[in-house]
């Protein structure tokens, strides 16, 4: 590095250092701040956690409060109705006594009731009134009867203090006493106020009253329960002078309330935590107490007031029900808000580390995008030079490949021809090895689109066994294809690159196999045996009967293969095959609601197989099975990983089968899309060879004793329209034909020819089957003898010499050679399709003979080349170096019929040119609307779309120039370079081909 160079660094040191340092600065305040505000935060969470604390637990205290004030008034309100039931029954027991006197003192006469009887009677059902102390019969006496009445009962009538009663209007002396309450006989209870008040009330009511509250001669607090007696039976309706005249007496009994509330208590539960008062509460200003203290409590607690209806119309009384103790707080509104409030902790502690985490996955996420947009434009920049160097690279390949090309078509001496050629060759794989590492790139970044035309796969099989066929016959192996006839004959998706998916995996297996087959084989998804997920029969002592790899070569049993060599695949055999045809023979007719079809292709080999420790990266890019494989078999290692994204691409997969020394089988699966042949229009670009009809009607008789080889041969036999049958040997054949040991042919239709296997055919056999056969046909057996073909793998002239057959057909098997094989052997005069006269006539010559070209490339290698190219086919060319002197050319009315227009070039590229083009097309096609008008509607329909030069981009770019860029800026289509004849007619010939429509 110079000293400038060493300045620029140590500045750029420098600041980078000034910039870490303001950097740092900035950074050390920010992380200040954050620490300022997490304990901030973290103090706020705190108190925030114990607000919630105390919340909850002042829930959890007014919660077990409520409860308990529910409890309280469940227990109050049970207390107070069993109390009141309890009154209800001693009052009923009173009022039975009531009757019990009207029916016997006042309704018998004499009376059958005296004191005797009723001290006995009470006495001894007192058991049902345990709460009264005693009871007693005080008689309605007026003043009129008092002498009388003091005379039959031989006492005087007394008041409470037992002194002679004054008078009074009447008297309601005890005449009937229990024996407890003997004391108050003879004397007049309405003597007393209260006595009085309580009579009085309970006539005019017909109802049990009570006396306030007072203490009994038990010193419990009680009152006095008195009960009306009438002589005659009152309607509930009565009026109080009906009650008042038809009071006989009054029957009373001390009532001990407190007695009665302890019994109550005492029978429930909970008694001990309650605190129960029994108030008289007539008076609301001063209450009188029935039962219990009124001495206050310790701490204060919730109380409940229940009413009580104790029957006394005129008297009002209720129950206070208090707890004992204060309710105590349940340990759950300690343990419940504690347990919040570590989980609050816990939460704000996973918060604060998430915060944490969020931070430093936020600079990290910084840092990744930082290193995305680096590598994204890596990537633009990859791919930049990517289409820079395949510019730069394949325009002087164009140069070199097209000055090849011209001097191939001058006399060379033999010496100079065989240079050429191999300098053609070379730049050929040179320039295939650029594709493929441009597909990798353009699949890579994800510009990789598929094409959606017509094509028939039959016919793009037939192409690549052609491709291959010369070295499979150098090596002596079997190349056959095989397509169900399930497949259907048009498909819809991307020929080419189909194509180069089987070529890579055919190629791969040329290359790696030296003996035995190569086997194409193309099923349907839904039909097929055969699947990605591949499997490899265990196998007990190592591989196929080996320990280790060194040893495990294949074995000379025979197998039911194409070859009889044994597959890596264990299901691809005979037994599956034969399945398989008899699954598309038997069912119907393949019928599919969608327009989908899903192909699974397998390509089996029987060559060197891949190591199990590689069989891992065999589709990583650049990566072989061996470090020696590139230098003995050649090849980069890019093919299986570009064929594999294909794969992808089409919606597929890809797996495989190999084992060392046994071979491989690679199988895929596509998705295309099914295509009617009649909707198939004739400018669409359909790769189709339709295939003669001369054959249709004929049969054969092919004797071949491998099923696969044949089923394979009956293939390509049944596309020609021949029907045919196999037989396993000659003698079977010869069996077959003759009809004699019970041999006969399905068909009633003798064959016309006899294909047989070079296997299953020797030496000596010629002279014997020709004998053999003119015997049969002089006995009549055999009308007329059927042409002998011989099936080889070797060079077909040399075979036809050494053996006296009518015709030797070489493998691989297709249908044209076969075709044309067939047309000599059997001399059949071959009738040319009007397809193929058309593609004769329109051959590239005839399409450029006598045409003008215009070519613009700033390259002046390229001008020669293309120019030349052009000359060599009949067209007139004329180049230009830019787009502005194309322009200057190219006027209305053009004396051109075609341009072919380089895409990068200086000043003025191929896209801005085409966009004047087309611009001036349009201004002078609007003009000429213009001055029509005047026409018929007819003419100026015509007259729209007169001006239109066909446009065909020429570039060696072929990341950048796709059809969407170039139909974008007006283009009609696009070539590359270097230029190859195929190309070049498909692309010129729907604009230069009177019988093609533009």
């Amino acid at each position: 590095m110079g000293l400038g160079g060493g300045v620029g660094e140590a500045a750029a040191v420098s600041a980078a250092e000034e910039a870490g340092k303001e950097d740092g600065e900035g950074p050390g305040r920010g992380w200040r701040g954050k620490v300022r505000l997490s304990r901030v935060v973290a103090v706020v969470w705190v108190l925030g956690a114990a607000a919630f604390w105390a919340a909850q637990h002042c829930g959890f205290r007014r919660a077990a409060i409520s409860k308990a004030e529910e409890g309280l008034v469940s227990m109050c309100e049970e207390r107070a109705r069993m109390l009141q039931d309890q009154f209800a029954v001693s009052v009923n027991h009173v009022h039975a006594l009531a009757i019990l006197v009207a029916t016997f003192h006042y309704e018998k006469h004499p009376p059958a009731l005296d004191q005797v009887t009723f001290a006995e009677y009470t006495a001894r059902t007192s058991f049902e009134r345990p709460l009264l102390s005693g009871v007693a019969y005080a008689q309605r006496v007026v003043h009129a009867y008092r002498e009388s009445f003091e005379r039959q009962q031989g006492w005087i009538i007394k008041t409470m203090r037992h002194e002679p009663s004054p008078v009074q209007d009447e008297y309601a002396p005890v005449i009937y006493s229990q024996e407890t309450v003997s004391y108050i006989e003879g004397l007049d209870m309405m003597s007393g106020e209260e006595d009085r008040e309580n009579i009085l009330r309970s006539r005019a009511s017909g109802k049990a009253v009570l006396t306030r509250p007072f203490r009994l001669m038990s010193d419990h607090l009680g009152v006095v329960l008195t009960f009306p007696v009438y002589l005659d039976d009152l309607t509930a309706d009565a009026k109080e002078e009906d009650r008042v005249a038809a009071t006989a007496g009054y029957l009373g009994g001390a009532f001990d309330v407190e007695s009665l509330v302890e019994n109550l208590l005492r029978q429930l539960a909970g008694n001990q935590e309650l605190v129960v008062n029994v108030y008289d509460v007539t008076n609301n200003s001063n209450p009188l107490l029935m039962y219990g203290s009124e001495v206050p409590l310790g701490n204060p607690s919730p109380s409940h007031i229940c009413m009580l209806d104790f029957g006394d119309p005129f008297r009002k009384h209720h129950m206070i029900c208090r707890y004992r103790n204060k309710p105590h707080v349940p340990w759950s509104a300690i343990t419940t808000p504690s347990g919040g409030f570590v989980i609050c902790m816990l939460v704000g502690y996973i918060i604060y580390a998430a915060w944490s985490r969020y931070d430093n996955v936020k600079e990290d996420c910084r840092k990744m995008e930082e290193l995305k947009k680096r590598a994204e434009a890596a990537d633009v920049a990859k791919s930049q030079f990517l289409a820079t160097v395949s510019h730069e690279i394949r325009t002087p390949m164009n140069g070199v490949l097209g000055m090849l090309d011209m001097l191939l078509d001058t006399d060379l001496k033999p010496t100079q021809r065989d240079y050429a050629q191999t300098a053609q060759f070379c730049g050929k794989a040179l320039i295939s090895l650029i594709n493929e590492v441009l597909d990798r790139a353009k699949i890579e970044a994800g510009k990789l689109d598929l094409e959606s035309v017509p094509f028939d796969l039959r016919s793009i099989l037939d192409d690549i066994i052609s491709l291959f066929s010369s070295k499979s016959r150098e090596k002596g192996i079997e190349l056959a294809v095989y397509v169900s006839e399930r497949v259907p004959e048009i498909l819809l998706g991307d020929p080419g690159r189909f194509r180069q998916i089987i070529t890579n995996l055919v190629g791969n297996s040329i290359k790696f196999t030296e003996r035995g087959h190569i086997f194409v084989q193309v099923h349907l998804a839904d039909h097929s045996n055969l699947a990605t997920e591949a499997k490899v029969e265990p196998v007990a002592n190592g591989m196929n009967g080996h320990k280790n790899e060194t040893t495990a070569v294949a074995t000379s049993v025979s197998r039911n293969t194409l070859s009889g060599f044994e597959a890596a695949d264990s299901r691809n055999n005979w037994e599956n095959f034969k399945l398989l045809l008899s699954y598309e023979k038997n069912e119907m007719p393949y019928e599919s609601v969608s327009d989908k079809v899903t192909l699974v292709v397998s390509v089996e080999d029987t060559g060197i197989g891949i190591p199990l420790d590689a069989q891992g990266k065999v589709f990583t890019p650049f990566m072989q099975a061996d470090s020696s494989t590139s230098r003995t078999y050649g090849g980069t290692g890019i093919g299986l990983s570009i064929s594999k994204c294909l794969v992808e691409i089409m919606g597929g997969q890809i797996n495989f089968v190999s084992r060392p020394h046994v071979g491989s089988t690679f199988t895929f699966t596509a998705v295309l899309q099914r295509c009617d042949k009649s909707a198939v229009s004739d400018n669409e670009p359909v790769m189709l060879h339709p295939l003669p009809s001369s054959f249709k009607g004929l049969s054969a008789l092919l004797v071949d004793r491998r099923p696969v080889r044949a089923t394979v041969t009956k293939y390509h036999l049944q596309r020609l329209g021949i029907t045919s049958e196999v037989v396993a040997t000659i003698e079977l054949a010869l069996g077959a034909l003759s009809g004699r040991n019970g041999h006969s042919l399905a068909s009633t239709k003798l064959p016309c020819m006899l294909l047989i296997e070079s296997d299953s055919w020797s030496s000596k056999m010629d002279v014997s089957l020709r004998s053999r056969l003119l015997e049969m046909k002089q006995n009549g057996q055999t009308p007329v003898l059927p042409k002998i073909i011989l099936l080889v793998a070797a060079e077909s002239d040399k075979l036809k010499g050494n053996y006296a057959v009518d015709s030797v057909i070489t493998k691989p098997l297709k249908a044209s050679t076969l075709a044309a094989c067939l047309f000599q052997a059997l001399g059949i005069t071959q009738t040319q399709p009007s397809h193929e006269k058309r593609d004769s006539s329109g051959s590239l010559r005839g399409l450029l003979l006598g045409k003008n070209i215009l070519v613009v490339d700033d390259n002046k290698v390229n001008l020669r080349v293309a120019a030349g190219t052009l000359k060599k086919f009949g067209a007139k060319v004329e180049c230009v170096k830019s787009g502005k002197d194309a322009l200057a050319l190219l006027q209305i009315p053009y004396k051109f019929d075609l341009c072919l227009m380089d895409i990068q070039m200086p000043e003025m590229d191929g896209f801005e040119a085409t966009r004047h083009i087309r611009a001036m097309e349009a201004k002078a096609n609007e003009q000429a609307d213009a001055s029509n008008n005047s026409h018929s509607e007819t003419d100026c329909t015509t007259r729209a779309g007169k001006w239109h030069l066909p446009v065909l981009a020429m570039t060696a770019d072929v990341i950048q120039a796709t059809h969407e860029e170039c139909t974008k800026c007006g283009m009609d289509g696009y070539v590359t370079k270097p230029f190859e004849e195929k190309q070049l007619f498909q692309a010129v010939q729907k604009f230069l081909d009177p019988g093609m429509p533009s």
